[in-house]
């Protein structure tokens, strides 16, 4: 991570923290919102994404590693252990994926990866030979020899059931710089590659942190990266006292 982002995020999350008074939020003047990337200037962030979170349970899983995709897998496992134990309508159900930090390489294409040499950055292994792998381990699937039931667990195909997937602006800045290094391109002309580069359906935050804060309301749980087995998410408005152990942006 650059010191640059490690920086706008700690002292966001401090300032979240502590509440300090005055904090110079002009340093987050630098960070391009997706309008930069575009000559539509009437482009905006997109924050209608919190209407579709519309089941009885609901949980957002927090993934910050690469870590061979796993983030990824256990939210759509979340929804299928929901569905198999405790017999809930899949219509009931709303998980929203949130990808930062280095994580924010699975929200790229496959062909961004090859292009750019993503997996041999991120040190990338296969989910489940562990073997160093040149391919984006969100989205494997049967075409790439998973098994069932994995082969239905890709970022894809959660996106396609209809699964919020939200990606770090900030994090992404780390992608453009290599863009812009490898291809030789000005910061506007790097955005736009990388932007273009994500993966169809992914919706684009001003960080990883504000995901979670929409997300804070009667009936929301927020997920860690290491969580595991089935998780309580149900409506109760006491799972809105969950803890959120994500750390900075």
């Amino acid at each position: 991570m650059s010191s640059r982002r490690e920086f706008l995020e700690r002292s966001s999350a401090g300032a979240a923290l502590f509440g300090v008074v005055g904090f110079p939020l002009d340093i987050f003047t630098s960070t391009p919102s997706p309008s930069s990337a575009s000559s539509n200037a009437a482009e905006e962030w997109d924050i209608s994404w919190p209407s579709r979170i519309t089941g009885k349970h609901k949980a957002l899983f927090d993934v910050a590693e690469v870590e061979s995709g796993y983030g990824v897998w256990r939210t759509a496992a979340w929804a299928a252990q929901y569905r198999d134990v405790m017999k809930v309508p899949v219509a009931q159900l709303s998980p929203v994926l949130v990808l930062r930090h280095n994580a924010i390489a699975l929200a790229m294409q496959q062909s961004f990866w090859d292009k750019y040499g993503v997996a041999k950055a991120y040190g990338v292994t296969h989910p489940l030979t562990m073997q160093p792998t040149d391919r984006n381990p969100s989205l494997l699937d049967e075409k790439d020899g998973i098994p069932a039931p994995w082969d239905q667990l890709g970022l894809h195909k959660q996106l396609a059931r209809g699964v919020v997937v939200l990606a770090c602006n900030l994090a992404l800045q780390d992608i453009v710089e290599t863009v812009k290094k490898q291809d030789g391109l000005s910061d506007e002309a790097a955005r736009t590659v990388t932007v273009g580069g994500l993966i169809p359906g992914v919706i684009l935050q001003p960080s990883g942190s504000s995901p979670r804060c929409a997300h804070r309301k009667p009936g929301a749980r927020t997920c860690a990266r290491r969580s595991a087995g089935l998780t309580d998410a149900s409506s109760d408005a006491s799972s809105d006292a969950s803890s959120d152990a994500s750390g900075d942006a």
